[in-house]
């Protein structure tokens, strides 16, 4: 019972982190101190460090002997290198999910719905959750625990985050894109593999 608690603990801990970075709160070069955020938050600092051991291995900041944790200068170069592995895992995601989507779409639906208000509110943190929210359940669909824990592994959360409103993307409607994908494994296209990896790269931000 006590598993699933810590690690929503350190996922609310890693999202207020990215939040800070992305509102620049925490600017390039600054340090984090784990303490600080332990107080701020009301929890130990075991949580806060796991929390960012986990952003470090995702690139987000980095550690050097006696100078702490800070955050990384990140370009939209270094944002951009994900897109392509994620890319791929989704085209293979789509391959394996889409006789179950063709027949059922009721667990993409919600966030097409939802994508359609945040657009119209400019509301990036809306855009942020509803898209990665899409993308996960595309690739849960296609029922593949290893092809899932992979993508969950690239930080999706961290870098849609940083990607749409830190450095902007080109999307002119997250929902109609997200529709579309739905709308074509709905009719079993049979280029959905590549639709899929389109999209994706074309989400990438330009460096």
């Amino acid at each position: 019972m006590t598993a699933p608690v810590v690690h929503s603990l350190r996922e609310q801990i890693r999202e207020h982190i990215v939040e800070g970075i992305v509102s620049g709160r925490w600017k390039p070069g600054e340090r984090i101190v784990e303490r600080r955020i332990a107080t701020e938050l009301e929890v130990s600092q075991t949580p806060v460090r796991e929390a960012l051991r986990e952003l470090e291995s995702l690139r987000l900041i980095e550690s050097a002997p006696n100078k702490g944790v800070r955050v990384r200068n990140l370009t939209a170069a270094d944002l951009e290198e994900s897109y392509p592995v994620r890319a791929g895992l989704e085209a293979i995601a789509a391959e394996l999910a889409a006789e179950r989507l063709a027949q059922d779409c009721s667990a993409l639906e919600p966030h097409v719905t939802a994508l359609y208000e945040a657009d119209r509110l400019s509301d990036g943190t809306g855009q942020v959750r509803h898209t990665v929210a899409f993308h996960r359940e595309l690739v849960r669909a296609a029922g593949n625990s290893v092809l899932l824990h992979t993508w969950e592994g690239l930080g999706i959360e961290v870098f849609t985050a940083l990607s749409i409103r830190w450095l902007g993307t080109v999307q002119q409607s997250y929902a109609e894109e997200h529709e579309a994908l739905v709308d074509a494994f709905r009719r079993r296209d049979p280029l959905i593999a590549e639709l899929v990896k389109a999209h994706v790269l074309g989400c990438a931000p330009r460096p």
